[in-house]
This record gives C-alpha cells, structure tokens and sequence, in this order.
C-alpha cells in the first residue's frame, strides 16, 4: 500500500454527503411544489384582476395550505414502511392534490395564450385578466371532474387488428385480451375491478394477459381488489408478467399469487399453444427495472425465456416497458405486447414519457419483423386522474399472413 493509499484509508468518511442528501432532496421538491402553486395562485387570484381583499385572502391561504398538504400527505402516504388504512388514507390526499395541481398549472400557463390574444384584441386590465382568470378557474375544475371520471370508468374496448407473416392459418382471428396497468392502490376499486372483469368476460378472449402493474401494495392489503382477476376467463391461456411497481418489493408474492389463481405467470419462461399442426410461442419477461431492483432470481431475460423453443414458430412476447422492444427485434419476436405509458394519463405528460419510451400507445413496426403494442393501460396510477389520455381493455386480433 502506498502513502497516498494508506492516507485514504485512514481518512474518516465524511457526513456532508448524506446530510447534503437530506438538505437537497426536500428543498428541490419544495421548489417544484412552489412553482406548480405559484402560477395557478397568480393567474387566478392575482395578476392584474384586482379581485376583493376577501378574494385574494382567501386564495392565498387555499394555495398555501394546498402546498404545504401536498407533500406531507406524499410523504405519510407513499413513504416505506408498514401499510396500513392510515397510509391509504394520506396517499389518497397527496394524489388528489397532485393531480389537481399539476392540471391548474398547465392550464395557467396555456392560459398565457389566452391573455395575449385579449391583449391583441384590444380588452384591458382588470377585465383582461378577469376573464383569464375565470375562464382557467372553471377549466381546471371541469377538467379535474372529467378526468376523475375518465380514471374511474370501465375502460372502453380498442380494437385492434394485427397481421403476423409466420401466424398458422389455423390461429387466424385468435383473440388476444390486454389488460395491464390496474394499479390496485390506496383508492379502493373493488367495485371498478368488477366490472373490468365483466367487460373482459364479454370479450370472450382466445389468450387473456396482463401485462403488469397489477397493484400497489402487497397481495394480503389489495386481495380484495385483485380478486376479480380470478375469474377472468379465457378459453386457451391467460397469462401474467411483472411490471415495474410489483418490484417497490412485492414482484414475487404477486407472481405466485396469480400462478394460485389459475394464471401463468411467465417469469422469464413461455408457454406453447397447439392448433392442429400450427403452434404459437407466448413467452414473458420482468420488466425492465428488474435486475437492478435487487429481488434475488430476477432480470428480463428472454434468451431464458425462448429457450428450447423452435426459432421458425411465430412469437407473442409479453414485456411490460414498451422499450423492451429492442430485445424483441433482436430475438425475431413477431409481436410484443407492453403497458407501462398510461398514454400519458393527464396531459401532456405523454410527451414526456416520449422521452423514455418508443411509443406512448398504439401499434407500431420495429425492425423487419417484430410489432409492438402500447396499452394505454386499463387503470391509473396516482393521481385518480385521465385527461386526454382514456384507458382501454385491448383487443387484438390476429390475422395469419
């Protein structure tokens, strides 16, 4: 060992780092929650509509209180530790106020363009910003209300028709069901996830899969939500893969929990359906965040999972992340099958989930031969929320090449 080395050894770790951890984190989320509230508060209350002392009281202290509940409630609700119907409880307010926030924020700062058109059309303060301020008041709450009861619907059903070159003619029409994304969370969807499996039932699908993100929480807090998954029928599979939020530390019990149910869960491994002379690989893999979430025996590993398979059979792949995709080329799969995006859920967060992802929603070509498609997931996650982003129960049908 050298000089220097042994003085680096002997050098006690310094505790500016995790106190520097502990100082930023809060400060950079005080600063995002301040800026969400500050322009909604000054487009509705302030800016140059010169409202009532009592109008201006009252709407700074709603936006204060708003901010500072935002992320105590985050905080107590989404926080690691034991669950509970106190941490439901918590987390339900934090989401709300997320979502309303980040919906008044948008909508005051597109509010903007509003404002300089009034401007341009000749129309003076205070009325100018009067009629900005109203006109984002009731927008707000009218998108607020109809998201809500976006997220809370049954999903409607996007069909969807699919060729495969290498499909045998005897699986021509196979009707594959997705369903993916259900986020059983804090808000209790027992009665949502009732009629999810009536509209899917209704489908009569030939393979039924779920693509991941079944619940937030272990299997024991949202059992009842998650028990009308048990009867969603199929006629030839139904079929299961992990999706990130399962590895928030429960990827395995959910993974077992749905082989109890009846399903396959495709943990890195396939099944084979036989019609007559014709066969058609469904294989599935562990989302993305796998490997690095630490849960021994995981990782997305389809090499694994198309083992011993024949490489001239057409393939099904379930993968939770659209990005898995490059996989998929590589491999030869013909179509993979994906969630995760939520189309965005409340607008226009799908231009950043374009940032992390190939596709927001929909069927696309990759590669010579492989196709994807993006579910616009059947829940939600968070905020109890959809704008401009409706979820869907998947029907594809696949036609033979």
């Amino acid at each position: 060992m050298t000089d220097r080395q042994a003085q680096h050894e002997d050098r006690p770790t310094s505790p500016e780092s995790p106190r520097r951890r502990r100082i930023v984190l809060p400060a950079i989320v005080f600063g995002v929650c301040a800026v969400l509230f500050a322009l909604p508060t000054w487009t509705v209350v302030f800016a140059a509509a010169h409202w009532a002392p009592a109008v201006r009281v009252g709407g700074t202290v709603l936006a204060v209180a708003a901010f500072a509940a935002l992320p105590t409630a985050m905080y107590l609700g989404h926080r690691p530790g034991p669950e509970g119907r106190r941490k439901d409880a918590w987390a339900r307010i934090g989401d709300v106020l997320l979502g309303v926030v980040w919906i008044a924020f948008v909508w005051s700062a597109l509010s903007l363009l509003l404002r300089l058109g009034l401007w341009l059309a000749g129309v003076e303060d205070p009325v100018r910003s009067r009629i900005v301020s109203v006109t984002t008041a009731v927008l707000v709450v009218v998108l607020a209300l109809w998201g809500h009861y976006e997220a809370m619907r049954t999903p409607r059903v996007r069909h969807t028709t699919v060729r495969i070159d290498r499909l045998g003619a005897r699986f021509d029409g196979l009707r594959v069901v997705l369903v993916t994304d259900t986020h059983f969370g804090p808000m209790d969807r027992t009665a949502w996830s009732h009629r999810l499996t009536d509209a899917v039932n209704a489908l009569e699908p030939d393979v039924l899969a779920h693509v991941g993100d079944i619940a937030d929480g272990s299997v024991d807090r949202r059992r009842q939500q998650a028990a009308p998954l048990e009867s969603m029928l199929a006629s030839a599979a139904r079929v299961y893969v992990t999706g990130n939020h399962e590895y928030f530390g429960e990827a395995q019990e959910w993974l077992d929990h749905m082989e109890n149910i009846g399903w396959n869960s495709l943990h890195n491994r396939h099944v084979v359906l036989h019609r007559g002379d014709d066969a058609l690989i469904i294989a599935g893999v562990d989302d993305a965040t796998a490997k690095g979430s630490g849960a021994p025996g995981h990782g997305a590993d389809l090499d694994r999972a198309l083992a011993g398979t024949d490489s001239t059979m057409p393939v099904l792949l379930l993968a939770h992340q659209p990005k898995q995709v490059a996989d998929a080329v590589r491999a030869g799969v013909d179509l993979q099958v994906s969630g995760h995006t939520h189309g965005g859920q409340i607008w226009p967060f799908s231009a950043l989930v374009r940032l992390d992802q190939p596709v927001v929603h929909g069927l696309s070509r990759h590669g010579a031969r492989t196709q994807l498609y993006t579910s616009r997931g059947s829940g939600f996650w968070g905020p109890p929320f959809r704008v401009f982003a409706p979820s869907e129960i998947s029907l594809l049908t696949l036609v033979a090449g």
